[in-house]
């Protein structure tokens, strides 16, 4: 559940990138009052761990994980 939810929040930080890239609109300081206020800040930082956490995606081996996940 961890995986997903780090995985959307992700997404979500990458489209925001996206959009400051191509339309120089920056999505989550617009909502959060900012760039430098506070709640932006703190949604960045939550969008920076959840892409630490999916780093650990890349070192898993999921087969196995898989295969676990079935014997439950």
């Amino acid at each position: 559940m961890i995986d997903k939810i780090a995985l959307v929040l992700v997404i979500i930080g990458g489209l925001n990138w996206g959009s400051i890239g191509i339309f120089q609109f920056d999505i989550v300081g617009s909502i959060f009052g900012g760039q430098a206020s506070i709640w932006s800040r703190i949604i960045y930082t939550i969008v920076a761990l959840a892409a630490l956490w999916c780093i650990s995606l890349l070192f898993r081996d999921t087969e196995a994980a898989m295969q676990h996940e079935d014997m439950r």
